[in-house]
């Protein structure tokens, strides 16, 4: 009776393993799929918000403003559902619903110094070029917090926008460790053309 319990008692122990491993991996790749879309939604928020901006100063100057493509959030919200896993449901509805009163809000007192206002994108960029040294996400979003305190700045969001920099080669990226460090991609020096020769007049 003890050898038949023996590999029941293995067998078991090999499925729960395997079913902790899976469990792990989806619960990170949940985690990483709600940062994409955080990160995302903030880029349509500042898209959206320089949108209302410019359609007021277009209104403003008495031109006529094109019709708007219909890119909401709340339409866009279903597609997104049948992406995400299920726990991450009722998060991301909150968040798309603070974002639609987000995008509201520049429209109602939209002016020019908003316009300039810059994407975390941009933030991001600018703060590497800045930097002397290879900077963590951790260290780079804690930097930009304390520089933009207004903007609720996440570590996952800056991670996730700091990889798309790398994938765009806007930055590069380095392992010391288990840690991962950035720094910002050197501007491709200009081409001078060299100057050709005249023809000599016939």
């Amino acid at each position: 009776m003890s050898e038949n319990r023996a590999p029941a008692t293995e067998l078991t122990s090999q499925y729960s393993a395997q079913v902790a491993g899976d469990l792990d991996r989806n619960t990170k790749e949940q985690e990483r799929i709600a940062a994409e879309i955080e990160a995302l939604q903030e880029q349509l928020s500042a898209l959206q918000h320089d949108h209302n901006v410019l359609v007021s100063m277009q209104q403003a100057l008495g031109v006529a403003s094109p019709a708007r493509p219909d890119t909401s959030a709340s339409q866009s919200a279903p597609e997104r559902t049948s992406v995400t896993p299920k726990p991450a449901k009722a998060r991301k509805e909150g968040a798309t619903g603070a974002k639609k009163t987000a995008a509201k809000k520049p429209a109602a007192k939209a002016s020019p110094a908003a316009a300039s206002a810059p994407t975390l994108v941009e933030l991001i960029r600018t703060h590497l070029v800045e930097q002397d040294e290879p900077r963590s996400a951790a260290e780079i979003s804690s930097a930009l917090g304390q520089a933009h305190p207004e903007r609720n700045i996440k570590t996952t969001v800056v991670r996730t926008t700091l990889e798309g920099l790398v994938a765009k080669s806007h930055a590069h990226r380095a392992k010391q460790g288990s840690s991962v460090f950035y720094t910002a991609a050197a501007a491709p020096e200009p081409t001078v053309a060299e100057p050709q020769p005249e023809a000599p007049a016939s």
